[in-house]
């Protein structure tokens, strides 16, 4: 059953001062210090109102970025048994403008800010704040879109009580998390397969799987390993570090697993019943046996 948990959220707020670090930096490098970066409707009376170079980054629409929706739960990293729905991705779309009291300073202006979006396909890690500098809560590089088609302007500034002005369209691709994810059950390290005689019902034959991991010293999986189980031949451990061994008769063995750098480590194992973690480089350790 699905579980949802609906997350903290401040992304257009740590976008806005994203944008604003950004923009700050980069303006006072080329001598456009002073400049104020606000995010206001840029209507007639609040451009009124200003009485200092502006650069101004209006919010004018968000929607989902279809091209770019994800199809796949992805696995929690911080919790493998937990499958967590995909984000939504999201297009924000700024109108962005200068502002000076001639219009030479306010073109040069506009011709700097738009150097420095053009020159960030993706905003820079530096500027991101807030969420969007938490990895799992933006797990997709915030990609940046400059000077797109729009064929609505004169609408646009219309709908605002602006008067017509030239602007750059900015839009920059973010995630929205669910906080929808599925627990799933524990994960199943083995299995039994018990054949009986049609007739007498008695056990014919009895097999088994077993399972394990590989870790190096300091408790990470390793991929890549082999691991060979005394008897019933060899395996390989995946990313995660995982091993199987399948159709096993009941009985103890002995594994050694052998990491890609040559560290070795074994230990007993029963069957049925037992599973197994080696650490690479711990040596033999006899017995190593714990119930499912």
């Amino acid at each position: 059953m699905a579980t949802t948990i609906v997350p903290l959220n401040t992304m257009l707020a740590d976008l806005d001062e994203s944008l604003r670090k950004m923009l700050e930096r980069d303006l006072d490098r080329h001598g456009f210090d002073g400049v104020e970066i606000v995010f206001d409707a840029p209507s007639k009376e609040w451009s009124a109102t200003l009485s200092t170079p502006t650069v101004d980054c209006f919010l004018y629409d968000l929607r989902e970025a279809v091209d770019r929706r994800p199809i796949d739960w992805y696995t929690d990293e911080g919790n493998g048994r937990r499958e967590v729905r995909p984000p939504m991705r999201l297009d924000a779309s700024y109108a962005v403008t200068a502002w000076t009291r001639a219009v030479e300073d306010e073109h040069r202006l506009l011709s700097q800010v738009l150097a420095v979006m053009y020159a960030y396909p993706d905003l820079p890690e530096d500027v991101l704040t807030g969420t969007l500098a938490d990895k799992l809560a933006q797990r997709y590089p915030l990609t940046t879109r400059v000077a797109q088609s729009r064929q609505d302007k004169a609408d646009f500034w219309t709908s605002i009580g602006g008067q017509y002005k030239a602007s750059i369209d900015y839009v920059v691709t973010i995630s929205c998390e669910s906080g929808t994810y599925v627990e799933r059950g524990p994960e199943v390290r083995t299995q039994t397969m018990r054949i009986l005689d049609k007739e007498t019902r008695s056990l014919m034959l009895e097999l088994h799987r077993i399972g394990g991991r590989v870790l190096d010293g300091d408790g990470v999986p390793v991929a890549n390993a082999w691991v060979v189980l005394s008897g019933s031949g060899w395996s390989a451990t995946n990313e995660d570090g995982k091993f199987q061994f399948q159709n096993v008769p009941p009985g103890t063995y002995e594994c050694t697993a052998r990491g890609p750098d040559g560290a070795e480590a074994s230990a007993e194992v029963d069957v049925p019943g037992g599973t197994l973690d080696l650490t690479l480089g711990s040596g033999t350790r006899k017995p190593a046996k714990r119930r499912a």
